[in-house]
């Protein structure tokens, strides 16, 4: 009776050791690939962090230059409202302004630096022009709409280079983690979001 005892106590022994070892193999075979995946999945998440932070800072930068278009045109609004016999001239302004909009570059365009250029060529043309032009108004020193309006045109047009900057500072930081992590990623992303952005910089370099 003893003896049947012993036994039994013998085999259970042996059966929760096998169980255990059997649950701790599991467990280890499962960590690997798990640990795998957690290493791609956080370059992912920081992949996909890095490269929202640049998008905010290009459209907090087209944001802005498109409230500066805005202010040109009510700027020229209130310009024929006070002078109605300018409207022919102030209409070539209207053109001008309307036309800023598809010389300007995007994310890829940019690095060529002739579409930069031009960019900036018209838009700083037509700030010059329609600041002069309201500042040359009788009514000028008087109406605080219209200052406002001209202050706010300038304003915009100082803005640009703290944008761009901010815009270079986070594609670089992405394009520095492409350059160190990018063999890891080509499984998760594809090949066009892996690319290197251009930077300002490049384009403004001679």
């Amino acid at each position: 009776m003893k003896q049947a005892r012993t036994l039994r106590s013998f085999i259970s022994a042996s059966v929760v050791a096998s169980t255990c070892f059997l649950a701790l193999c599991s467990c280890d075979k499962k960590e690997k690939p798990g640990a795998s995946f957690s290493k791609a999945d956080s370059l992912t998440e920081t992949f996909l962090t890095l490269q929202d932070s640049m998008v905010a800072s290009w459209n907090a930068m087209i944001s802005d230059d498109d409230t500066k278009i805005k202010a040109m045109h009510h700027l020229l609004h209130q310009l024929s409202v006070l002078n109605p016999a300018s409207r022919d001239e102030l209409k070539v302004f209207e053109g001008r302004v309307d036309g800023l909009v598809s010389l300007r570059y995007d994310q890829r365009t940019m690095s060529d630096t002739e579409i930069v250029s031009e960019y900036d060529f018209a838009s700083n043309a037509l700030v010059s022009e329609l600041v002069s032009l309201a500042e040359s108004q009788p009514e000028f020193t008087s109406d605080k709409a219209l200052q406002k309006l001209v202050d706010d045109i300038r304003d915009a047009d100082l803005r640009v280079d703290n944008y761009r900057d901010e815009y270079d500072a986070n594609a670089s930081r992405l394009n520095q983690f492409i350059e160190e992590n990018g063999i890891y990623l080509k499984a998760t992303e594809e090949k066009s979001f892996l690319e290197k952005r251009p930077l300002f910089q490049m384009a403004s370099d001679p």
